[in-house]
Protein backbone atom coordinates (compact mmCIF):
# COMPACT_ATOMS: atom_id res chain seq x y z
CA UNK A 1 0.00 0.00 0.00
CA UNK A 2 1.40 3.36 -1.02
CA UNK A 3 1.89 5.94 1.70
CA UNK A 4 -0.75 8.65 1.74
CA UNK A 5 0.39 12.14 1.02
CA UNK A 6 -0.63 15.02 3.23
CA UNK A 7 -3.10 17.39 1.57
CA UNK A 8 -1.58 20.11 -0.58
CA UNK A 9 -1.52 23.45 1.17
CA UNK A 10 -1.89 26.87 -0.41
CA UNK A 11 -0.81 30.26 0.83
CA UNK A 12 -3.21 32.59 -0.90
CA UNK A 13 -1.44 35.34 -2.82
CA UNK A 14 -2.80 37.46 -5.66
CA UNK A 15 -1.83 34.96 -8.36
CA UNK A 16 -3.33 31.93 -6.61
CA UNK A 17 -6.54 33.91 -5.89
CA UNK A 18 -6.74 34.88 -9.56
CA UNK A 19 -6.23 31.24 -10.58
CA UNK A 20 -8.94 30.14 -8.14
CA UNK A 21 -11.26 32.87 -9.42
CA UNK A 22 -10.74 31.83 -13.05
CA UNK A 23 -11.43 28.17 -12.28
CA UNK A 24 -14.34 28.63 -9.86
CA UNK A 25 -16.18 31.94 -10.29
CA UNK A 26 -18.36 30.95 -13.27
CA UNK A 27 -19.60 27.74 -11.60
CA UNK A 28 -20.15 29.52 -8.30
CA UNK A 29 -22.06 32.27 -10.11
CA UNK A 30 -24.31 29.71 -11.85
CA UNK A 31 -25.08 28.05 -8.52
CA UNK A 32 -25.88 31.34 -6.79
CA UNK A 33 -27.83 32.73 -9.77
CA UNK A 34 -30.13 29.72 -9.75
CA UNK A 35 -30.96 30.54 -6.14
CA UNK A 36 -31.30 34.32 -6.19
CA UNK A 37 -31.01 35.57 -9.77
CA UNK A 38 -28.11 36.88 -11.81
CA UNK A 39 -28.08 40.42 -10.37
CA UNK A 40 -27.68 39.29 -6.77
CA UNK A 41 -25.41 36.39 -7.78
CA UNK A 42 -22.62 38.68 -8.93
CA UNK A 43 -22.70 40.47 -5.59
CA UNK A 44 -22.65 37.21 -3.63
CA UNK A 45 -19.75 35.79 -5.67
CA UNK A 46 -17.80 39.02 -5.21
CA UNK A 47 -18.50 39.00 -1.46
CA UNK A 48 -17.38 35.36 -1.19
CA UNK A 49 -14.05 36.05 -2.90
CA UNK A 50 -13.62 39.22 -0.85
CA UNK A 51 -14.18 37.22 2.35
CA UNK A 52 -11.55 34.72 1.24
CA UNK A 53 -9.11 37.51 0.43
CA UNK A 54 -9.71 39.24 3.78
CA UNK A 55 -9.28 36.00 5.75
CA UNK A 56 -6.12 34.91 3.93
CA UNK A 57 -3.66 36.75 6.19
CA UNK A 58 -1.60 34.23 8.09
CA UNK A 59 -3.72 31.30 6.94
CA UNK A 60 -2.68 28.28 4.98
CA UNK A 61 -5.53 26.60 3.12
CA UNK A 62 -5.84 23.01 1.97
CA UNK A 63 -5.99 23.23 -1.82
CA UNK A 64 -8.77 20.64 -2.05
CA UNK A 65 -11.06 22.55 0.30
CA UNK A 66 -10.79 26.09 -1.08
CA UNK A 67 -13.58 25.62 -3.64
CA UNK A 68 -15.86 24.01 -1.07
CA UNK A 69 -15.03 26.78 1.40
CA UNK A 70 -16.11 29.38 -1.19
CA UNK A 71 -19.42 27.57 -1.72
CA UNK A 72 -19.91 27.60 2.04
CA UNK A 73 -19.31 31.34 2.25
CA UNK A 74 -21.68 31.89 -0.69
CA UNK A 75 -24.33 29.70 0.95
CA UNK A 76 -24.02 31.68 4.17
CA UNK A 77 -24.36 34.91 2.20
CA UNK A 78 -27.43 33.49 0.50
CA UNK A 79 -29.07 33.06 3.88
CA UNK A 80 -29.20 36.85 4.03
CA UNK A 81 -31.34 36.70 0.91
CA UNK A 82 -33.63 33.90 2.10
CA UNK A 83 -36.79 35.99 2.25
CA UNK A 84 -36.24 37.27 -1.25
CA UNK A 85 -35.46 33.76 -2.52
CA UNK A 86 -38.64 32.36 -1.03
CA UNK A 87 -40.74 35.17 -2.53
CA UNK A 88 -39.22 34.52 -5.97
CA UNK A 89 -39.82 30.76 -5.73
CA UNK A 90 -43.45 31.32 -4.69
CA UNK A 91 -43.99 33.80 -7.53
CA UNK A 92 -42.39 31.43 -10.03
CA UNK A 93 -44.58 28.65 -8.67
CA UNK A 94 -47.75 30.73 -9.14
CA UNK A 95 -46.67 31.71 -12.65
CA UNK A 96 -46.06 28.13 -13.75
CA UNK A 97 -49.22 26.87 -12.08
CA UNK A 98 -51.27 29.40 -14.01
CA UNK A 99 -49.57 28.52 -17.33
CA UNK A 100 -50.09 24.78 -17.09
CA UNK A 101 -52.94 23.82 -19.41
CA UNK A 102 -54.01 20.17 -19.49
CA UNK A 103 -54.70 20.29 -23.25
CA UNK A 104 -51.31 21.87 -23.88
CA UNK A 105 -49.54 19.25 -21.75
CA UNK A 106 -51.14 16.49 -23.81
CA UNK A 107 -49.49 17.90 -26.94
CA UNK A 108 -45.97 17.93 -25.53
CA UNK A 109 -43.48 15.16 -25.25
CA UNK A 110 -44.04 13.22 -22.03
CA UNK A 111 -40.79 14.24 -20.38
CA UNK A 112 -41.15 17.92 -21.17
CA UNK A 113 -44.78 17.91 -20.09
CA UNK A 114 -43.98 16.28 -16.77
CA UNK A 115 -41.17 18.74 -16.11
CA UNK A 116 -43.31 21.74 -17.01
CA UNK A 117 -46.31 20.50 -15.04
CA UNK A 118 -44.12 19.90 -11.98
CA UNK A 119 -42.20 23.20 -12.14
CA UNK A 120 -44.72 25.10 -10.04
CA UNK A 121 -45.26 22.45 -7.37
CA UNK A 122 -41.54 21.64 -7.22
CA UNK A 123 -40.58 25.23 -6.48
CA UNK A 124 -43.25 25.34 -3.75
CA UNK A 125 -41.88 22.10 -2.30
CA UNK A 126 -38.33 23.49 -2.35
CA UNK A 127 -39.55 26.56 -0.50
CA UNK A 128 -41.24 24.36 2.10
CA UNK A 129 -38.01 22.47 2.91
CA UNK A 130 -36.07 23.50 5.98
CA UNK A 131 -33.33 25.95 4.96
CA UNK A 132 -30.45 23.62 5.81
CA UNK A 133 -32.06 20.76 3.86
CA UNK A 134 -32.65 23.03 0.85
CA UNK A 135 -29.02 24.23 1.00
CA UNK A 136 -27.67 20.65 0.96
CA UNK A 137 -30.04 19.57 -1.82
CA UNK A 138 -29.20 22.56 -4.03
CA UNK A 139 -25.45 22.29 -3.38
CA UNK A 140 -25.74 18.67 -4.53
CA UNK A 141 -28.02 19.25 -7.53
CA UNK A 142 -26.98 22.65 -8.79
CA UNK A 143 -23.37 23.04 -7.64
CA UNK A 144 -22.63 19.32 -8.03
CA UNK A 145 -20.65 19.20 -4.80
CA UNK A 146 -19.96 15.90 -3.07
CA UNK A 147 -21.16 15.30 0.51
CA UNK A 148 -17.59 15.85 1.69
CA UNK A 149 -17.35 19.18 -0.10
CA UNK A 150 -20.74 20.24 1.25
CA UNK A 151 -19.60 19.33 4.75
CA UNK A 152 -16.63 21.66 4.33
CA UNK A 153 -18.81 24.35 2.74
CA UNK A 154 -21.37 24.32 5.55
CA UNK A 155 -18.95 23.43 8.36
CA UNK A 156 -20.96 20.38 9.43
CA UNK A 157 -20.07 16.68 9.61
CA UNK A 158 -20.48 14.60 6.44
CA UNK A 159 -23.05 12.46 8.27
CA UNK A 160 -25.15 15.58 8.84
CA UNK A 161 -24.96 16.41 5.14
CA UNK A 162 -26.08 12.91 4.20
CA UNK A 163 -28.93 13.01 6.73
CA UNK A 164 -30.17 16.38 5.48
CA UNK A 165 -29.92 15.25 1.86
CA UNK A 166 -31.81 12.04 2.66
CA UNK A 167 -34.56 13.98 4.47
CA UNK A 168 -34.88 16.55 1.68
CA UNK A 169 -35.13 13.87 -0.98
CA UNK A 170 -37.62 11.85 1.10
CA UNK A 171 -39.83 14.91 1.60
CA UNK A 172 -39.76 15.70 -2.11
CA UNK A 173 -40.54 12.07 -3.02
CA UNK A 174 -43.49 12.06 -0.64
CA UNK A 175 -44.81 15.35 -2.02
CA UNK A 176 -44.38 14.06 -5.60
CA UNK A 177 -46.22 10.82 -4.79
CA UNK A 178 -49.05 12.77 -3.17
CA UNK A 179 -49.19 15.12 -6.14
CA UNK A 180 -49.32 12.26 -8.64
CA UNK A 181 -52.06 10.55 -6.62
CA UNK A 182 -54.07 13.80 -6.48
CA UNK A 183 -53.72 14.40 -10.23
CA UNK A 184 -54.30 10.77 -11.18
CA UNK A 185 -50.93 10.66 -12.97
CA UNK A 186 -48.96 7.46 -12.47
CA UNK A 187 -45.66 8.43 -14.09
CA UNK A 188 -43.02 11.12 -13.72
Amino acid sequence: MAPTRPPARVVLDEQSLLTLYESTAARLHRYVARRVGADTAQDVVSEAFLALWEQRAGQVFEADTLRAWLYGVATNLLRRHVRSEERKLRAWSREHASRTDVADVGDRATGAADADALAGPLTRWLTDLRGEERDVLLLTAWAQLSPGEIAVALDVPVATVRTRLHRARARLRTRLADHLTDTGDDHA
